[in-house]
């Protein structure tokens, strides 16, 4: 068969279209469009125009720009004054019933612009052009299409009445390849953002004859896609037509919740998730699902939920670019509540932690007249949101939702910390388009991943089990820092074209965030660079002292040392308030990050700079933000020295591959850690439609008889709570934590099961909640592993470092020295060690607020100590008589509540947050002070109660 040309092309198609049940016309030119509309508006509105009222309808047509004319379209009711004074109502498009619309399909209509154009097919729907289809032979790139389309929008589209305006899908093909793309008007439109139709499964139907025509253009699919699926961005002014997958999403969603109008409680069968790979362009997808939703009269509310207040903002913003005012963002808890009373607000967008304070006992009463309504609960990110108590309170309180999810990178049973998975917390999966999926259909790019050796174990390097070589020390050694900056600085204008684009560095934690900034900001003022850096993170309120190596030995070069003036080592907080001075010098603002307001008007203008078209900040430097639900399109390069796996992976890679230009060709991944093995498993897994979502759980009775096991051995070692402070022995501790925290884990596994009750257990809830405490307080100080000491390895790889080496030096290692005291025979050897002893406790800042209690017991107690088994016990009782004398001395002379002073220190233990100056004055008996003296007298019994804890409970086993 020869080559098809494009009249043949042309022919069979409008013949296919027939078929379908459009109604063939010919149409020379705009004269005989408007005698064809003029009777198509009448048929379909069941009246008679005369010529006078028709051109009050050409005077409506003919307002305003194509995003304008798109939403006059739209418009249930026109409104015209008849001839003869009456009221004549009429509308131009069946919007609410869509496939009730007229169709008709013509070609080669001429128009007269700045030049004659003819357009190759054109479907009309109540006679207004509303899909426009340019062919090109076979063997002619469809981009020959796209071009001649952009000249129509210059030179013809808006002459004479502006009909063609009114187009709002193009549809290019030459046969075997076939696209479809919203009108964009006099916006500029790249070829990129021009899509293939599929079917469900994502198999492209790229022939307009064999696929693409009965699918996508079938009457009552287009007039659907029209009517509902073509989103008018409100702040952008232009149209927006949703992609395969996001279509069949939506109807999926849709489908589920019309199958269970009447849902009669909550069933986990009647949810579902969505699972589009991160890029796809969810938000969309989740706006318009939410959209059609609210319509129905029986659903009263659409949730759309979020897991980050950032998010909140970005998801409330880009609903409200979509469509002005359409939801409703939360301010509060309390706001929230009235949204959900109030019966306008049809669409509310929350942050999880809003919601599941919305539903706290305190709040009942108020949520009261909501709690048995309809309503739609969608979850944006359900890979993270969902996977705490939360989940329980929401669909333990509401009794008439339904859930849907949406995750680029679900929960599977692979990558599953435990038995919860995306599908047992939300149904089967709606949906699927997987990374494969959106890489061949060019949705978001492919990625380019280098993987960069840091360094080189040298030839004489003795042969190290793994688990016993320091890792952690050579990936975080300030040699192998200094050389990961030296090729970002060579090679980062490689990577980002020059600039044109920005990128973004995630390290493994915030202290390598701010090892990384001090050496990039000292690397700048020596001339060495001139890139723009902003960072961000999290910080604690009481936050620990970052380790002095961050300041000093991480910010120091090959071979020189920068020295301080202080040996004071500055909060995180303190040093992000520098990196955000920096910011507002280099950028020319105020911002002040001394609350939360002021934190999150910070993020945000962090996001803005690398969002902007000129992107601003060539490098974010972050540890976990921003590696999830950030999108920036000038973003193109991803420097990584961090463990990632899976969907963590996934998620960071992802942040590099949101579409732009044709200049921006992949995401670039730069590794600086070997993270090929993990990286494959990650895109192997999800690229895998059949994997595996449900994880097979023991029966209920299985986990209930092992809790109880367990039970048994932890009060073996400590049968009531007080007792683990008994524990003295960091072998003890160990045990005690270890089965305390197999303990959580059977609890966590069995709290999912619905038929979960604590009379099973042999530990009752409150006990088991004090045992959580004690066990949060001894994991943090002292280490879970077998004991075996890390193996450096520093100096057998390809930069040196002087390692210095040094105990742990804690409460234990005391005690175990005056043991060795006790029984040494000679004065020397015990004068050795009580010499070792003292200047520990001058010199070992652990032990300062220790040292004169331990001081107390060398003196007075131990010299009547005559069996050395016996010091540990008797260290414990002094230690206990002590502590119970300074409580009650602080208690007495400052005359506070025994109970409430006890609780602010088992909370400030709890949450590691100090106290609060009005929590400090509210346990004095007899109220509180003067606003005068309110500061003195706060300030001073907080300094007593973290000077209590500093002695007594702190730094017991830590070093």
């Amino acid at each position: 068969m020869g080559r098809q040309s494009e009249q043949i092309l042309e022919e069979e198609l409008i013949i296919q279209l027939q078929k379908l049940g459009y109604k063939y016309i010919t149409i020379v030119d705009e004269k005989a469009l408007l005698v064809n509309l003029k009777n198509q508006l009448e048929k379909h509105n069941h009246i008679q125009f005369s010529d006078n009222e028709f051109e009050k309808v050409l005077n409506i047509l003919n307002k305003g720009s194509v995003f304008e004319k798109a939403k006059i379209l739209r418009e249930k009711k026109h409104h015209i004054l008849r001839d003869n004074g009456d009221n004549l109502y009429f509308e131009f498009l069946n919007v609410e019933h869509w496939c009730q619309n007229e169709y008709q399909v013509t070609n080669q209509v001429k128009q007269e612009g700045k030049y004659e154009n003819r357009y190759d097919v054109t479907l009309l729907i109540n006679g207004l052009p509303l899909v426009q289809i340019e062919l090109k032979r076979r063997g002619l790139e469809m981009r020959e299409a796209f071009n001649q389309i952009n000249r129509y929008q210059k030179h013809s589209f808006g002459t004479g009445k502006g009909l063609f305006h009114f187009v709002q899908l193009f549809i290019i093909s030459n046969g075997v390849n076939t696209k479809y793309f919203s009108n964009f008007g006099t916006h500029k439109q790249e070829y990129l953002q021009t899509f293939h139709w599929t079917d469900e499964n994502n198999n492209p139907l790229n022939n307009i004859l064999n696929g693409f025509t009965d699918s996508f253009l079938e009457p009552c699919h287009i007039s659907k896609m029209i009517c509902k699926y073509v989103v008018l961005n409100e702040t952008e002014k232009r149209l927006m037509i949703l992609r395969p997958y996001q279509y069949y999403a939506v109807e999926n969603i849709i489908k589920k919740v019309k199958e269970n109008e009447i849902l009669n409680g909550y069933n986990i069968e009647k949810n579902g998730y969505i699972w589009h790979t991160t890029g796809s362009g969810k938000t969309l997808t989740s706006f318009k699902a939410s959209q059609i939703l609210s319509n129905i009269p029986s659903i009263k509310k659409v949730v759309f939920v979020v897991d980050r207040k950032d998010l909140d903002y970005q998801t409330n913003k880009e609903y409200d670019n979509f469509s002005k005012g359409s939801v409703s963002s939360a301010t509060n808890t309390d706001d929230l509540i009235r949204k959900f009373n109030d019966p306008n607000v049809k669409i509310i967008v929350t942050t999880i932690q809003k919601l599941n304070n919305t539903i706290l006992r305190k709040n009942l009463l108020k949520m009261k007249p909501i709690q048995n309504e309809r309503m739609v609960f969608i979850f944006d990110e359900c890979h993270r949101s969902q996977f705490g108590d939360t989940h329980k309170n929401i669909v333990g309180y509401f009794s008439n939702i339904q859930l849907f999810g949406f995750t680029g990178t679900p929960i599977l049973a692979e990558n599953a910390d435990g038995e919860k998975t995306t599908a047992s917390l939300f149904g089967k999966c709606l949906h699927k388009y997987v990374i494969t999926d959106a890489i061949r259909d060019e949705n978001v790019l492919k990625f380019s991943i280098e993987y960069i050796q840091t360094f080189k174990k040298k030839d004489h390097i003795i042969d190290l089990k793994v688990e016993q070589i320091n890792e952690s020390e050579v990936y975080e050694a300030p040699e192998r820092k200094e050389a990961i900056i030296d090729y970002i600085i060579q090679h980062h204008d490689q990577k980002t074209q020059n600039r044109k684009f920005c990128a973004m560095m995630c390290v493994q934690d915030i202290d390598a965030v701010i090892a990384y900034y001090e050496i990039l900001k000292r690397r700048k003022l020596n001339g060495e660079h001139n890139l723009k850096i902003a960072t961000i993170f999290s910080f604690a309120q009481n936050e620990d002292e970052i380790p002095e190596r961050i300041i000093t030995h991480q910010n120091m070069a090959a071979e020189e040392h920068m020295e301080y003036e202080s040996s004071y080592t500055p909060h995180r907080r303190e040093l992000l308030e520098t990196y955000v001075q920096d910011f507002n010098e280099m950028f020319n603002e105020k911002h002040d990050i001394r609350d939360n307001e002021g934190f999150y008007n910070y993020y945000n203008a962090v996001a803005r700079k690398s969002k902007h078209p000129k992107h601003e900040t060539d490098i974010l430097l972050v540890a976990n933000m921003f590696l999830t639900g950030f999108d920036s399109k000038n973003l193109n390069t991803l420097y990584v020295d961090k463990n990632l796996k899976y969907h963590g992976l996934i998620q960071a890679f992802s942040r590099t591959n949101r579409i732009l230009d044709k200049n921006k060709t992949q995401g670039n991944i730069v590794c600086f850690r070997n993270l090929k093995e993990k990286t494959d498993q990650a895109i192997a897994l999800f690229s895998n439609k059949e994997a595996i979502d449900e994880i097979i759980v023991e029966p209920y009775e299985n986990y209930v008889e092992k809790f109880n096991e367990v039970s048994k051995t932890l009060f073996e070692l400590t049968p009531e709570v007080h007792e683990v402070d008994n524990l003295y022995s960091e072998d003890d501790k160990l045990q005690s934590i270890l089965t305390f925290r197999a303990l959580m884990r059977l609890h966590k596994k069995m709290s999912h099961y619905t038929e979960f009750t604590w009379e099973d257990l042999q530990i009752e809830e409150q006990l088991f909640a004090d045992f959580t405490s004690k066990y949060l307080d001894l994991k943090d100080t002292l280490a879970t592993n077998t004991g075996t000491e890390k193996t450096s390895i520093l100096n057998d790889i390809d930069f040196e470092l002087e390692l210095i080496r040094r105990d742990t030096i804690n409460v234990t290692y005391i005690l175990q020295l005056l043991i060795k005291f006790k029984s040494k025979q000679t004065h020397k050897d015990k004068e050795s060690i009580e010499k070792e002893i003292f200047n520990l406790l001058n010199t070992e800042v652990s032990l300062r607020s220790k040292r004169d209690l331990i001081e107390k017991f060398i003196l007075e107690s131990l010299p009547n100590i005559s069996d050395t088994d016996n010091i540990t016990d008797e260290f414990e009782k002094f230690w206990n008589k002590e502590q119970e004398k300074a409580l009650d001395t602080l208690i007495e002379t400052e005359k506070l509540s025994e109970e409430k002073t006890e609780k602010l220190i088992e909370n400030y233990l709890f949450t590691e947050r100090e106290p609060l100056r009005r929590e400090i004055l509210d346990l004095r008996i007899e109220g509180r002070p003067s606003v005068l003296k309110s500061k003195e007298i706060g300030d001073r019994i907080l300094n007593k109660i973290i000077g209590f804890v500093d002695t007594f409970v702190t730094g017991l086993t830590g070093s």
